[in-house]
């Protein structure tokens, strides 16, 4: 007891949720999730949804939050960040995302680690950056600069999926 009045730290607050949301398991946060991704006009199955949940959810303190950090998985960047455009879209980035959308087509491992591994492997043999060819995949692929590993997205995704974004970035960014 003290003599003061009784403080809330909405900081500590944040927190507190945070770490309860990090406890919580998948399938119950995907739970709280799915009238969200209904409400939005997603029909996605439920472990697809608990999935989106495991690679989101250190990201985020409150389950409303998950839409505007994950959205991405569910619906195409419809536009790209102006602001990551500007910064991460080089001028030769539509033709380095062309090689690589080539590259991806070839695979018939569309796992995360492949790809990981195919990727790079391309990328040291071009002698390219990889920070900037990584980003301009990112912009391409979830239309702004955030998300969880790049390779985890793309499986998430799927082959085609993949290269439908890689293509519409490549013509509506040049």
């Amino acid at each position: 007891c003290s003599k003061s009045g009784a403080k809330f730290d909405f900081k500590k607050g944040i927190w507190f949720n945070h770490q309860y949301i990090q406890k919580t398991s998948n399938a119950d946060l995907a739970k709280l999730f799915q009238p969200k991704l209904t409400q939005e006009g997603v029909d996605a199955p439920l472990d697809k949804v608990q999935r989106v949940v495991e690679l989101m959810k250190e990201r985020i303190s409150f389950i409303d939050e998950l839409w505007d950090a994950a959205s991405f998985f569910f619906i195409a960047p419809q536009t790209f960040d102006e602001k990551t455009a500007k910064k991460r879209w080089k001028d030769e980035s539509a033709k380095e995302m062309a090689d690589l959308a080539t590259l991806l087509e070839g695979l018939s491992d569309f796992s995360a680690a492949h790809q990981e591994t195919v990727v790079m492997d391309w990328i040291a043999q071009h002698d390219l950056k990889v920070g900037v060819v990584m980003n301009a995949f990112r912009l391409a692929v979830v239309g702004a600069s955030k998300g969880p590993h790049m390779f985890d997205i793309t499986e998430f995704l799927g082959k085609e999926e993949t290269l439908q974004r890689l293509r519409k970035a490549i013509e509506v960014l040049g």
